[in-house]
């Protein structure tokens, strides 16, 4: 499958004078060693070599109705949608002359597959935590002939700390054309719904809001949520935002018609809306650069030991690395420490005496069915343990495992916090030394969520006397060996359950460290870009005043 590439007529002056500011942006990152923009600038770069159509990616907490939003729209049940959250890899969707679908792995491979496999690797049930390793799933539908030039985007819900569904669709935000942001009509405006708007809004000019499941309000309850909603985000942001209401449900024409305008508008309109977003996401960068610039700037007139006691006042005790990196492993540490606990206690109080009675009971009337000497019971016993246990133990891993991320979500909480605090005090301290509010760069958790574990039949036992089946007759004997085996159960699954919370610990435990290390990364890369530009300006006070009205001048020849 061929990207489609619509005959846009983006002005090229535009275009060049965007590329330009960005490669000056680079360069100026490397000479400061502004090391913190580096993954705008590759996100901005992306778009000067890819074909310039505007993906329309379509964005929310879980189960905010997104899937059933698009299905609705491309007119086929191609999404798969439920009662838990389905959606796990990033899906494109977009026109094509014949229904055609193409997935793409982190490895570099794809696979043409039909449009009724698609939910084997996009949704959760089929696809666990993506562990078939796809990067995208590429749709062509010849339904979206109305909307040449846009691709729809249906990403992973927002709400989770891993990868696979949150930093993933956090991580498509730089890639983002236009957002409809889909909220369910039925819950208020959460801080997560602000923290998303407020993060797009870096990235798009063009961003819509959607309320889902409008057929579960009456009219007037439907005009009161819009009116609260315009109100709410008027007074957070200053501006207005379309809203516009959906339902698969009810008066679903009257809402696609809506939706229809909107799309259309922007694939009638693409060549200035994707001037627009170019523009937008351009000088999004650019301020962020140029704030690190006035950081330099100031601190470039001041005498060598003048700088030294900016920069310490301004690094500060209360943002020093090697604090952060104690206070963050000391969180890691403590909430490692409660893993097995948690597990282990869930365990043995959701599922240990509920699987003892289930393997008892099914173990007496399997039993019924075995022929043979003590041997050759034993040996059925040891069959039948070890495919009941397996089965058992992957059924709750597999069902259950996200009750076991209690210290991995506290701990993602707890550094949340940290780095908030650590991010808030430095530029905190950068206003009261220099006058300047930073333009801060968001830290972005990248966690992938730990992998299911291996949870074979481990033999827990051996029976020695099955050596001697010759001297047992089984018509005396038997009821005694049946006994035995019955009682072995409540043992054996304990070591199971056992052996299952370690290896959910290590797993869990590893991922808590991943959140530590990033965030460790992030204060680095961040005290190295301050401590850079207030060490290094030094006498250049004209050459990074050239610099800085240079973007800003190039910035105002984009226009608005």
């Amino acid at each position: 499958m061929k990207d489609q590439k619509p005959s846009l007529n983006v002005s090229s002056n535009a275009h060049d004078l965007s590329k330009q500011i960005i490669q000056k942006i680079e360069d100026i990152s490397k000479d400061f060693h502004i090391v913190s923009l580096n993954r705008q600038i590759e996100a901005c770069k992306g778009l000067f070599t890819e074909s310039p159509i505007i993906d329309v990616a379509i964005l929310g907490q879980f189960k905010a109705g997104k899937s059933s939003f698009i299905n609705s729209i491309i007119g086929k049940k191609i999404l798969p949608v439920g009662v838990i959250p389905v959606t796990t890899v990033i899906t494109r969707i977009q026109y094509g002359g014949q229904e055609d679908a193409v997935v793409r792995f982190f490895d570099g491979k794809s696979e043409r597959i039909g449009l009724d496999k698609i939910e084997e690797y996009i949704s959760e049930a089929k696809n666990t935590a993506n562990q078939k390793n796809v990067e995208v799933v590429d749709i062509e539908l010849p339904s979206l002939e109305q909307y040449p030039g846009l691709r729809l985007v249906d990403t992973p819900g927002l709400g989770s700390i891993f990868k696979y569904n949150t930093e993933v669709s956090e991580e498509w935000l730089p890639e983002v054309g236009a957002a409809i942001i889909a909220i369910s009509s039925d819950r208020p405006l959460s801080e997560n719904d602000l923290n998303l708007i407020r993060e797009l809004m870096d990235f798009t000019p063009k961003v819509v809001i959607l309320l889902t499941k409008a057929d579960m309000l009456s009219d007037e309850q439907q005009r009161e949520v819009v009116r609260f909603f315009k109100d709410s985000l008027r007074r957070e942001f200053n501006q207005d935002f379309q809203i516009l209401l959906y339902s698969t449900i009810k008066d679903t024409e009257i809402y696609k018609r809506w939706i229809d305008k909107l799309l259309s508008s922007l694939s009638y309109n693409r060549d200035s809306e994707f001037k627009g977003i170019l523009q937008h996401k351009v000088r999004s960068i650019a301020r962020q650069c140029i704030s690190y610039l006035d950081i330099a700037l100031k601190t470039s007139v001041s005498a060598d030991a003048e700088r030294e006691e900016l920069k310490k006042t301004i690094l500060d005790e209360k943002v020093n690395y090697e604090l952060i990196h104690s206070e963050l492993s000391l969180i890691a540490r403590e909430n490692k420490l409660h893993t097995r606990e948690i597990i282990a206690s869930y365990l043995d109080e959701k599922h240990r005496a509920k699987l003892i009675q289930r393997l008892t009971a099914r173990l007496v009337e399997d039993m019924s069915r075995w022929g043979g000497n003590l041997w050759r019971l034993t040996r059925q016993y040891e069959e039948w343990l070890m495919e009941n246990m397996t089965t058992e133990m992957d059924h709750i891993s597999r069902a259950d495992y996200k009750q076991f991320f209690g210290t991995l979500k506290k701990a993602h909480n707890t550094i949340s916090r940290s780095v908030e605090l650590f991010r808030n005090l430095l530029d905190r301290n950068i206003e009261k030394v220099l006058g300047i509010k930073p333009n801060s760069v968001n830290w972005v958790v990248d966690v992938s969520e730990p992998a299911h574990p291996d949870v074979a039949f481990t033999k827990t036992f051996d029976f020695h006397f099955d050596l001697l089946w010759f001297l047992f007759p089984m018509f005396i004997f038997r009821k005694v060996f049946e006994r035995h085996f019955l009682k072995q159960i409540p043992r054996v699954t304990d070591i199971h359950l056992s052996r299952l919370a370690y290896q959910w610990e290590v797993r869990i435990n590893k991922a808590i460290d991943e959140i530590k290390d990033q965030a460790l990364e992030y204060v680095r890369n961040e005290l190295t870009t301050i401590d850079s530009l207030l060490s290094q300006a030094g006498g250049q006070t004209d050459r990074i005043r050239a610099i800085r009205d240079e973007i800003a001048e190039k910035i105002e020849g984009l226009g608005s």
